[in-house]
């Protein structure tokens, strides 16, 4: 009982907590939903380049006094089309756009941020303070999850069967490359979403991590997509406790319990194969 109430007491004093407890919740649920898909369609790669293509959009919205948001919206879909558009008709191997849009867009924000007085000013994008979320922010983050969790939703069966078998989404008519542009775009509002609460640098994982964690537990994807987001949230919530009470950087906090999640799960299914075998 007094763990539980020592687990507890933080989010119940303070505030700023409560948000930042809202926020990993709203957060964790986008970031695990999509990236069931992303770690299905093995797009890790891209979630990792939008989380670094953003910077230039935050950097210059930052010296011009633009929400740091909108900075990072307009980045992060301009990424997103430039991919697209690099990669249609297989002009280009998708990896191979990503990888000219991730050094293009990320060389201009080190450029951009070259010119600040110090780069302290932007630690907060890089590293995450989601213990410093806003009741704005909130509201900002609470439209983007409802607009990706909504055309998930909405487009479910079209993004599964693309995902599972793509041969088959095109033979009935299923227009692959509008559902990719489309994934693409919700993937970069995710992006943007996770970087107030884990930064540019730690963004991938969030992404990643809890849905891989999943995959290891069930090939049914709503089960999949419902342990990734249990997965995320716990995360998160441990990784809030252990920055109030350890004093340490809540991103990367949040970003270690996800990837402790991961290690259990993998340990689990070895031990699971071992016993299979006996």
């Amino acid at each position: 009982m007094t763990f539980l109430n020592d687990l507890i007491e933080p989010f119940v004093r303070f505030q700023f907590m409560r948000n930042s407890l809202l926020a990993i919740i709203l957060v964790g649920s986008v970031c695990a939903t999509i990236g069931v898909y992303v770690v299905l369609r093995r797009m890790a790669f891209i979630g990792d380049a939008l989380a670094h293509t953003v910077l230039p959009g935050i950097v210059f919205a930052y010296f011009n006094g633009i929400s740091l948001f909108i900075g990072a919206v307009v980045a992060g879909l301009l990424t997103a089309f430039g991919i697209g558009w690099l990669s249609r008709r297989d002009t280009l191997r998708e990896d191979t756009a990503i990888g000219i849009m991730f050094t293009f867009m990320f060389a201009l924000g080190i450029l951009l941020m070259s010119t600040a007085r110090s780069f302290r000013d932007f630690t907060h994008i890089l590293f995450g303070n989601i213990l410093g979320v806003t009741p704005s922010d909130l509201t900002l983050i609470a439209i983007v999850a409802v607009i990706v969790l909504g055309t998930l939703a909405l487009f479910h069966k079209e993004f599964e069967l693309t995902s599972f078998d793509p041969i088959h989404a095109q033979v009935i008519g299923l227009r692959a490359d509008r559902l990719r542009y489309g994934l693409l775009i919700l993937l970069a509002l995710t992006v943007v979403t996770a970087i107030q609460a884990v930064g540019v640098v730690l963004t991938s994982a969030m992404l990643v991590t809890p849905a891989a964690t999943a995959s290891l537990l069930t090939n049914r994807l709503p089960r999949m997509m419902l342990i990734a987001v249990g997965v995320a949230i716990s995360s998160g919530v441990i990784g809030l406790y252990a920055s109030y009470r350890y004093n340490v950087a809540s991103g990367a906090a949040i970003v270690l319990a996800c990837t402790l999640f991961f290690g259990l799960a993998w340990l689990g299914r070895i031990l699971m194969r071992r016993l299979q075998r006996a």
